[in-house]
């Protein structure tokens, strides 16, 4: 099993270019980063596991530009978002900086999507709420055309795109019907997100990883109806406090890669976590 990692990263924290390299030399498998552009004070939304909200959230790192600079100091570590907050971005933009950076990184990107939690942050963007997954299949359908080895049109409900000369390409294949980069979404388990799931992505980041022996059944039966091969769907337990039990239980339904929680803190702290993470490997 391989194992990742995910850290809010923020000005306060231990740099992008440390972690990468303490975590290459030490044999973790990736590095994924979360996102928040911004956190408005006069917030409503509540915070989805209660209480205060963090103040992390209020800090984060652009992912893109921290992993930029992980890739630029390692050579095999795998580099994620978990998540890209898809519909805060302009969906030209935002393809050419996935591209940018699986390109850069001979490959190793994985787009972590998501639909977001804090309707506040979203409205700032734009974003209208009870469309946003929608909105977010449909940039992802835009972004697949910019992506695609011809110049390829793209209408839809929310946005378009001219058939375009669009480099750099990212450097996996298509799959089915997955364009680009290692594609996963995250989000809760429900009919609507594995029918996301199945439609465009290459499996499912649940947060926590919990409930995986109930939902994982239903979730494959979505992915059969759909047409997609059976060994082909990744599912990636996300955000994971580790305990040697649950490793066990992931590795017995299938499970290949696990990403653990580090704490949003300086360089002692962090490096002591991984310490701890080490018997995982």
């Amino acid at each position: 099993m391989r194992i990742s990692v995910t850290i809010f990263l923020t000005d306060e924290t231990i740099t992008p270019t440390r972690l990468a390299r303490e975590l290459e030399q030490r044999g973790f498998a990736g590095l994924y980063l979360p996102e928040h552009t911004h956190i408005p004070v006069e917030r409503t939304t509540p915070y989805p596991v209660g209480g205060e909200l963090p103040p992390e959230y209020g800090r984060t790192l652009d992912p893109f530009v921290a992993l930029g600079q992980a890739s630029a100091v390692t050579e095999a570590l795998a580099l994620g978002t978990g998540i890209t907050l898809v519909t805060q971005h302009d969906p030209i933009d935002l393809a050419k900086q996935v591209a940018t950076l699986d390109h850069l990184s001979g490959g190793r990107f994985t787009l972590g999507i998501g639909f977001g939690w804090n309707v506040e942050e979203a409205a700032d963007h734009g974003v209208e709420w009870r469309t946003r997954r929608e909105l977010g299949r449909d940039r992802m359908a835009l972004m697949r055309a910019l992506w695609a080895s011809e110049p390829t049109a793209y209408e839809g409900a929310f946005g378009s795109v001219r058939a375009s000369h669009a480099h750099p390409k990212p450097v996996q294949k298509p799959r089915g019907p997955v364009v680009g980069p290692r594609t996963l979404i995250g989000g809760a388990a429900g009919p609507k997100l594995f029918a996301h799931i199945a439609e465009y992505a290459d499996g499912w980041l649940p947060i926590g990883g919990r409930g995986l022996t109930e939902s994982l059944p239903v979730l494959r039966t979505a992915w059969a109806e759909a047409g997609r091969a059976a060994d082909s769907l990744q599912v990636v337990p996300y955000a994971v406090l580790p305990g040697a039990g649950k490793l066990a239980h992931y590795a017995a339904l299938g499970i290949e890669e696990v990403v653990l929680q580090l704490p949003p803190a300086g360089e002692s702290e962090v490096l002591r976590v991984l310490d701890e993470f080490a018997p995982y490997l």
